[in-house]
């Protein structure tokens, strides 16, 4: 069965976005361009909000065609272009993309059907409210965060308060050069993650 692999950048103290959606706080490195690289490769959808699956639409079809993109940022464009990509959306209004299907809700099996279908896993990028959805139903199957060494302390959280509180388990931890962590998580059966 393909799993959801959620895949998230996020501070020190969980905020996955500054206020205003700022992401100055980024470090990409080799190592963080190989791990995304290596996680599209052996997937076989992406699965994204409506305004993540617009913001990648304007932005990565283009750079798959462009020769003066470096070679791994074109290579991993065109691998997101030619990549299934299933956009949440209720409104019904997505962005063009090839390759490109909706979903109006997250219903858990639907879902379920999808995990079963051939190819790949799921990866889930930003979205999240698609993200918080797939955790309440308990269908993350695991959770990438790329920890950053930074505190923002303010800003956009993976996952909001209030929730009773969710245990994982470590899978994987990864330290690169610019200091980010790749921590890889399972959620332990039974515990929804939000």
């Amino acid at each position: 069965m393909r799993k959801i692999v959620v895949s998230m950048w996020t501070t020190l103290d969980g905020f996955v976005a500054g206020p205003d959606d700022a992401l100055d706080w980024l470090l990409v490195d080799d190592q963080l361009q190989k791990y995304e690289r290596d996680l599209v490769d052996s997937a076989g959808s992406l699965m994204l909000g409506r305004v993540t699956h617009a913001d990648f639409a304007g932005y990565w079809p283009l750079a798959a065609q462009n020769p003066d993109e470096p070679d791994a940022v074109r290579g991993y464009a065109q691998r997101l272009d030619a990549l299934e990509k299933i956009v949440v959306s209720a409104s019904g209004t997505i962005a063009t993309w090839q390759n490109t299907r909706r979903l109006t809700t997250i219903d858990p099996d639907e879902i379920t059907d999808l995990k079963r279908g051939p190819g790949g896993d799921i990866v889930v990028y930003g979205s999240l409210s698609v993200i918080q959805s797939l955790a309440r139903f308990q269908l993350i199957d695991e959770l990438h965060l790329l920890v950053h060494p930074v505190f923002l302390r303010d800003g956009k959280a993976l996952f909001p308060g209030g929730q009773p509180p969710a245990r994982l388990e470590l899978v994987s931890a990864e330290p690169f050069a610019s200091g980010v962590v790749l921590l890889t998580y399972r959620p332990i059966d039974g515990s929804a993650v939000a």
